[in-house]
């Protein structure tokens, strides 16, 4: 029996997808090991320490993922020896427990605007860019990226606390971006929400991410409205300067599905009834926190089309009979979300009757 070439085992390796398959594979013999490392597409990184030696073997990834700290060194290698990289993933899952002097050293090591830029410069395919936490990313290297990678879809800058409204000019300039997340960013102010809403990408926009910009305020949530794209929006723990004049611009987006409120303690009953009556294919609405909404809110959705999932922790003006009228009153409504702690407060026949309907999640 003739030996297979490379051809022949890269096209029998497309057919093994489970990880433990492939690495026996690769197992079998130098050749089958290097043809393994050929058609390999995505690689996540344990040890960060092993990169130079591990990474030579996967110039055709498609997809590279850490969760571990890498240098801006690490980075300029990665994009040198993987220029057809598509989706890299350096979001950072800091634990808890580490200290906050532990935290700093780690910082200090971290991947940050000169990396960004290396890998933007040598990997013009990429599309989906996740850096969240990475605390040394800043407007530089969001720019570089927004520059040089004309297919960029998806970037995640979540917490990336040295990210400014200078990043959010040049992202409302880009014509591709369709999913955003700033969460915890919090230099972004209402300047930065201008850019964003009267640039190209308001045409391109479907997901955003704002949660925990506590700078912003109404002038700036108003001019949201012009993102006429936008399926989803997270306003979560915005601040008290986000009232109910923000809300009834934010309800003129009539393209909206999913919408998080939380901890908006300024939006009221106002709000809720203009998005009831304007935002007619929204699926999912997260009212945790909202102290001022009541009943008369809630109840205006009643005979909504759309309206999925209504999240209700710590919304302490709604009652029983509320949540049972809405439930009764909106059809394709499946689940609602209560305060745990009112658990013991709701009869047990009035959670039976709710539970008849939709799922009754306790949080």
């Amino acid at each position: 029996m003739s030996k297979l070439g490379d051809d022949e085992l890269g096209l029998i390796l497309n057919w093994i997808t489970d990880l433990n398959n492939r690495r026996s594979f690769s197992e079998v013999c130098k050749q089958w090991l290097r043809v393994e490392g050929l058609n390999r597409s995505s690689l996540r990184l344990l040890e960060p320490d092993a990169l130079l030696q591990v990474l030579p073997r996967f110039p055709n990834l498609v997809t590279f993922e850490t969760s571990k700290f890498i240098t801006d060194a690490d980075l300029a290698f990665v994009a040198q020896t993987c220029p057809k990289i598509e989706v890299i993933n350096l979001s950072l899952k800091t634990p808890r427990e580490i200290s906050y002097q532990f935290d700093e050293v780690l910082i200090f090591d971290n991947v940050g605007d000169e990396g960004l830029c290396a890998l933007a410069k040598r990997c013009p395919k990429l599309s989906k860019v996740l850096l969240r936490r990475r605390k040394n990313i800043g407007n530089f290297g969001v720019v570089s990226l927004l520059n040089l990678l004309h297919n960029l879809t998806y970037l995640d800058l979540g917490f990336c606390s040295l990210v400014s409204d200078q990043a959010l000019e040049a992202i409302g300039s880009a014509n591709s971006i369709s999913v955003l997340n700033f969460q915890g960013c919090s230099l972004i102010t209402d300047r930065g929400l201008g850019f964003l809403a009267n640039g190209s990408s308001s045409k391109t926009m479907k997901r955003l991410n704002l949660a925990e910009c506590d700078r912003i305020t109404d002038f700036g949530v108003s001019r949201l409205e012009q993102m006429c794209c936008l399926v989803e929006l997270n306003l979560a723990e915005c601040g008290p300067k986000v009232t109910d004049i923000g809300g009834l611009s934010i309800a003129a987006i009539q393209s909206l599905k999913k919408l998080n409120l939380s901890w908006l303690v300024n939006v009221s009953d106002h709000t809720l009834v203009a998005l009831a009556e304007n935002c007619l294919n929204l699926e999912m609405v997260d009212l945790t926190g909202c102290d001022l909404v009541t009943g008369a809110g809630i109840r205006a959705f009643a005979g909504h089309m759309c309206l999925e999932a209504l999240v209700l922790r710590s919304c302490f003006n709604v009652s029983d009979s509320d949540v049972v009228n809405i439930v009764l009153r909106c059809q394709f409504l499946k689940s609602v979300v209560l305060d745990k702690g009112l658990r013991i407060w709701m009869l047990p026949q009035t959670q039976e009757s709710i539970s008849r309907f939709v799922e009754l999640v306790w949080a």
